[in-house]
């Protein structure tokens, strides 16, 4: 199959939904997980088995509302919003009112566009998840791109210690969010360094239990996100089983979670934003009729950052 730009009849809203004229769009890892419908657990959990069930992808989104269902009361035509909506790589998406807030005045489309899925999943696996604490230090694996990069900043302005692990062309880019030390994965392993952590949030996908586990303190949390690897069938996700399935019978907190896609959560994230406390790390602008190369740059590890596709200057 091949992602294309075609025209479609504007989606019709529930009476819980606001449609948004999309200003900007972002690139996640979960929008290519459903686009190619890999691993198949994704097909098994309702998002289409033969072929997608949104053919229309993307997630973020941050635009103007232009009509509201029967009973949103948060919104009015004309709010400026962002969040999550339902395939935004387009001029117009629906969008639950639960699933949107108002886009802070001094943040701009694009950047706002980029923030919703990362941000409330960083957010989250340090909060909610990570328990973090002010003046711990905190280890983040995949510090460069989506979920990482958000990771650092929100650490760093809930007062942790910050060091990050990324590649080497974006080890500065690590450095400028906050992080104090930063290790090339490509010349660096877990267990060449010498020190441990509170809190460690793996991003990456690939490092062993038994690697994570050396690095944590005798009582500290490991917070697993996302599966990236694996086979085909399961990805990444049975490393997460396994640290679940261990977690009882050791000092150390071994987690995973999906993250929730809720109005809180992106109103906290929108608090960061406002504050100037995060700012999020665009990697690279693509106009809508190019959005298969932010997607083919993702899938590439190419990018640093978030993507964004930009449907209204």
């Amino acid at each position: 199959r091949v992602l294309q730009v075609s025209t479609i009849e504007r989606p019709e809203i529930s009476p819980t939904q606001v449609l948004v004229e999309v200003h900007a769009a972002g690139v996640d890892r979960g929008t290519e997980h459903l686009m190619n419908g890999l691993p198949y657990l994704v097909r098994l959990a309702g998002f289409g088995v033969r072929r997608p069930k949104n053919p229309v992808p993307g997630l973020d989104v941050a635009g103007r509302v232009v009509a509201v269902g029967a009973d949103v009361t948060r919104f009015s035509v004309g709010d400026e919003v962002f969040g999550i909506a339902i395939s935004s790589f387009a001029e117009y998406a629906a969008a639950e009112e639960s699933k949107l807030v108002h886009k802070p005045a001094g943040v701009s489309f694009e950047q706002a566009a980029v923030s919703a899925v990362s941000g409330i999943t960083a957010l989250q696996a340090l909060t909610d998840v990570g328990r973090l604490q002010p003046g711990e230090r905190v280890l983040v694996l995949g510090a460069s791109g989506g979920v990482g990069s958000f990771s650092v900043q929100i650490a760093v302005a809930l007062g942790a210690e910050v060091h990050g692990v990324a590649g080497t062309a974006n080890l500065d880019m690590v450095r400028s969010l906050g992080a104090t030390e930063v290790f090339d994965h490509r010349t660096t392993s877990l267990d060449d360094i010498d020190r441990t952590y509170d809190l460690i949030i793996d991003t990456g996908g690939r490092n062993s239990l038994r690697s994570l586990r050396r690095r944590l303190e005798r009582n500290g949390t490991l917070v697993v996100v996302g599966g990236e690897g694996g086979n085909r069938i399961t990805g990444g996700v049975g490393r997460q089983f396994r640290g679940v399935l261990l977690s009882p019978f050791v000092h150390q907190r071994l987690t995973t979670f999906i993250s929730k896609e809720d109005h809180v959560s992106i109103a906290r994230l929108g608090e960061l934003l406002e504050s100037g406390a995060v700012t999020p790390s665009i990697g690279g602008r693509h106009p809508l009729e190019r959005t298969v190369d932010a997607l083919k740059a993702m899938a590439e590890r190419t990018s640093s950052g978030k993507s964004v596709i930009v449907v209204r200057d």
